[in-house]
């Protein structure tokens, strides 16, 4: 028996080598390595990009200097702008549309439901890329199929790239997500009992006490858990820079492509990776807030 499980031990911990080599080299030494230059003020070129000089704080210092914080273009106008983008396009977009979408598809027609599912679907597993260029093509003011189409019968274009560029992008992120969410919370209301919206049916609920009284606290936690991963998601995602740049003017700037901006335009690496600390931190602070919630779940369920 012994034999057995250290022979066991030791296959484990070769199966598992590869796997710990990979992240060590992608995740761990990385992080660290962001975390050095964070302090320093390493550029891409001249004598600072060999023998960068060790600055302390001066780079968080810069981010948060009280005279520029809010002025477009700097940090602070990024992460206000951030937050706004994560509010409208996660929380209330991506949830609220996934969520009316899962509930509508408990009773719709099977074919109408399967038909709805892979249309959104297919907006979240293609490549991200992909999406953000047929966007594009399709927004675009001198060749967009958009205004191709308004032009055609007789409208004048819109150039909402460059009128709306924040709208579209909180729309396009939107459209993209609310795929995820529709599906976890389908999941959430397959889960529940029929028997329960069969005694509200015959105590004469309407559909929406239905899902007010019963649905949503049920799937109390499922809540919850998109919120946070979307939450996290949207506030590190980059494709909206395929369509806007970040532009114009820095009014779809967002942290994400201002990192980007800072450290591979800009060449100050020292500066874009105190940036990309104070975005780790503030997703870890997501990711603490979320395992919390999950323990409490695991919890209530155990005591249950």
């Amino acid at each position: 028996m012994k034999k057995f499980s250290l022979l066991s031990t030791r296959a484990g911990a070769l199966f598992l080598t590869p796997a710990a080599i990979l992240v060590a080299l992608f995740v761990i030494i990385p992080f660290f390595w962001v975390i050095f230059v964070s302090f320093t003020n390493r550029t891409l070129l001249g004598s600072t990009a060999v023998n960068p000089d060790f600055v302390g704080f001066a780079n968080y210092l810069t981010l948060f200097n009280p005279e520029t914080f809010f002025t477009r273009g700097q940090f602070g106008f990024s992460l206000i702008l951030t937050t706004q983008f994560v509010i409208l396009s996660a929380l209330v977009g991506q949830a609220l549309l996934g969520l009316l979408l899962a509930w509508l598809m408990q009773a719709v027609p099977k074919p109408l439901k399967a038909f709805t599912e892979t249309f959104v679907i297919a907006a979240w597993i293609l490549p991200e890329v992909v999406i953000g260029f047929a966007w594009f093509a399709f927004l675009d003011y001198d060749n967009g199929t958009l205004n191709g189409m308004l032009r055609s019968v007789g409208l004048p274009g819109a150039d909402l790239l460059l009128q709306q560029p924040f709208w579209v992008i909180v729309f396009f992120n939107t459209w993209r997500g609310a795929a995820f969410s529709m599906m976890l919370f389908n999941s959430a209301f397959q889960s529940i009992p029929p028997s329960y919206f069969q005694a509200a049916d015959v105590a004469g609920a309407t559909s929406f006490q239905k899902f007010r009284d019963i649905a949503l606290p049920l799937i109390r936690g499922h809540v919850v858990t998109d919120l946070i991963l979307i939450t996290m998601w949207t506030f590190n995602v980059f494709t909206p820079f395929i369509l806007t740049h970040g532009g114009p003017s820095y009014r779809t700037e967002l942290l994400s492509i201002y990192t980007y901006r800072i450290a591979f335009k800009d060449f100050e690496f020292g500066k874009g990776a105190a940036v990309g600390v104070i975005i780790m931190l503030i997703n870890l602070a997501f990711a603490l807030v979320y395992l919390r919630i999950a323990r409490g779940r695991k919890k209530e369920e155990a005591e249950s």
